[in-house]
């Protein structure tokens, strides 16, 4: 058996792969999407095909990664060093076929001992229209997404040219996507490197003791983490909102939750929801079984190693041909990393709180605004060059949780945090956007003794030439909600604005043209609250007072405490006596 020490400098080292990897993409990717938004993620696999190591990878993108080496050992069982495979197949192991995955395995003296995954999230990928989300889609034909099947696309460190050409072909700006390739492959390549160094220091016994002992160390860690929870079976269940015309009474997500201390084992049962449907919101194997996982995980703690070893003691129950589960081709995939795994993120990790108090989570921001449509067109500024872009200058607010406030910038919860904003700055200098205002919104979030983060607003449109925008949302007719007697948040909103200022709401799938003149308002949604409002320090209320979380009004109607004093004489304080009368009234 390996000491402590030696694993946890192992596994240390391991994690620090990953970011030589991650700093790789971020230092040569081409697209905005990547190198400023950080959409990707990097793991480094076993030969067993479990998820090893992963620091800072979203669980969406890296808990899929075993499944995809899984696939690239069954359709290439000759595989040997120096190759390379592309992957985004959403029907045998990936997220959606917008993440473009390279797998490169790490071999050492002949034997296989790792797999390098990087999934990048591309700017574009040869759709039908000009997006990576398209909710429109009936099937993967009209989809039109390139889809590779774990194809060789290295071979003895060399580009399959042909692959490249296909891709190039199809795909709208070639350079941008093979700039992002270039960037997947290197920091691929950077982490076989590194790792073949970690088995020439260690030796390989030494190695294959560590991975043993780390994962099963993991699982252990996730058993006595699951032993201190209340045994319990939960049903929790929200609905997509109407998405016309192909789901106009919404999409239904139900939940089961069955946690057992004495067998240290939770699962989840996402079987009880309908059958795939014509439209790109399916989710895929990965996607089903990350977010359910994800969900639970949140509620175990932040402190669990990120590897396959807890995933061990946590068993996801899925359907083939289910909107939720395991997809019936052709049924498109398109949106199979956010609208619908949002849910199952919230409802399992709130569903949590019915535990007792000091369980669970509320709801994080859901709606994936406007503010993080794909935008494309032509750049007036060089000449007419085309241009595309997923944008992300959105914030949207996490949940509160017993202990902490939601943070301000989640992003969506499948993201857990981890995804980077746009640079206004660099969007503006690459894109012919006008960026006019970003903010974060006062009275956005959900309220509580611990209340979620804000939303945000996002009010932007072009310079000159129109720009054309695609998007799927949802949380236009449903918010993030509380738990334990905290409150949900306010509703999402997309808003053209025409030239003369008159506005037009936008459904929740999105074809907008702006032309000059026009602007485009997208809010997103903050985090629900946790506990009562009124249990909430008077000393934090003033804060978020001060800081414009809340409004004066808010704080006494709400949280029933007394602000006087004014923001423009900087001598805002608590009105003790008026705060203390408040509370009273709201305890009868």
């Amino acid at each position: 058996m390996l000491s402590p020490v030696q694993i946890s400098i192992m596994s240390n080292r391991m994690d620090s792969v990953c970011r030589e990897m991650t700093n790789t993409m971020l230092l040569t990717a081409r697209s905005s999407v990547l190198g400023v938004a950080r959409d990707f993620s990097v793991s480094i696999v076993t030969s067993d095909d479990e998820v090893l190591a992963a620091a800072e990878g979203f669980p969406i993108h890296v808990w899929g990664s075993n499944l995809q080496t899984a696939s690239m050992r069954k359709n290439h069982p000759e595989f040997k060093e120096g190759d390379a495979y592309l992957h985004n197949d959403p029907y045998d192991g990936n997220s959606h076929a917008a993440d473009h995955t390279v797998l490169v395995p790490v071999f050492y003296e002949g034997e296989h001992f790792f797999t390098t995954a990087v999934k990048a999230h591309q700017a574009d990928t040869g759709n039908s229209l000009p997006t990576t989300y398209m909710a429109q889609a009936a099937d993967v034909y009209h989809e039109g997404s390139l889809i590779f099947p774990a194809v060789k696309v290295q071979e003895d460190y060399k580009d399959n040219e042909d692959i490249i050409r296909m891709c190039k072909r199809r795909i709208r700006i070639p350079d941008q996507w093979y700039g992002d390739y270039l960037a997947a492959i290197g920091a691929a390549r950077i982490g076989e490197r590194s790792l073949k160094k970690f088995v020439e220091k260690y030796g390989k016994e030494t190695v294959r003791s560590f991975i043993k002992e780390w994962l099963d160390y993991s699982e252990r860690r996730c058993i006595d983490a699951i032993k201190k929870l209340p045994k319990g079976r939960l049903e929790a269940n929200q609905s997509h909102d109407p998405i016309e015309p192909w789901v106009p009474e919404g999409i239904p997500v139900n939940v089961k939750i069955d946690i057992d201390p004495d067998e240290a084992t939770v699962t989840v049962d996402l079987r009880d929801n309908i059958d795939c449907i014509d439209a790109g919101l399916n989710l895929t194997e990965a996607t089903s079984t990350m977010a359910a996982a994800h969900g639970v995980l949140a509620c175990l703690g932040n402190d669990l190693p990120t590897n396959s070893g807890i995933m061990r003691r946590i068993n996801i129950q899925l359907r083939t041909n289910c909107v939720v589960g395991i997809p019936k081709f052709p049924h498109s995939c398109s949106v199979a990393t956010t609208n619908l795994t949002d849910i199952i993120v919230n409802v399992t990790q709130s569903s949590f709180a019915e535990l007792g108090e000091g369980e669970g989570y509320a709801h994080g921001n859901y709606c994936n605004s406007a503010a993080a449509g794909v935008a494309s067109g032509n750049d007036w500024r060089r000449g007419g060059e085309a241009y595309i872009n997923q944008m992300f200058l959105m914030g949207g607010g996490g949940p509160a949780s017993s202990e902490t406030d939601g943070m301000h910038y989640l992003f969506i919860p499948v993201t857990a945090g981890l995804m980077y904003r746009d640079s206004v700055e660099v969007d503006e200098q690459r894109f012919p956007i006008l960026v006019r205002k970003m903010g974060l919104m006062e009275d956005s979030c959900g309220h509580g003794r611990r209340r979620g983060g804000q939303g945000t607003e996002v009010i932007m449109g072009p310079r000159k030439d129109p720009i054309h925008i695609l998007h799927v949302c949802n949380g236009l007719e449903s918010a993030p909600i509380g738990v334990r007697g905290g409150t949900g948040s306010r509703l999402g909103q997309n808003i053209r604005i025409d030239k003369e200022g008159k506005e037009h709401p936008y459904p929740a799938v999105m074809v907008c043209d702006l032309e000059e003149g026009e602007l485009l308002r997208a809010r997103d949604q903050g985090g629900g609250g946790y506990g009562p409002p009124a249990e909430r320090e008077p000393e934090r209320v003033l804060r978020d007072v001060e800081n414009y979380v809340v409004s004066e009004e808010t704080a006494r109607s709400v949280y029933g405490v007394a602000i006087k004093g004014s923001r423009l004489d900087d001598n805002l304080a608590i009105d003790l006596e008026e705060t203390e009368k408040l509370r009273s009234k709201m305890s009868v």
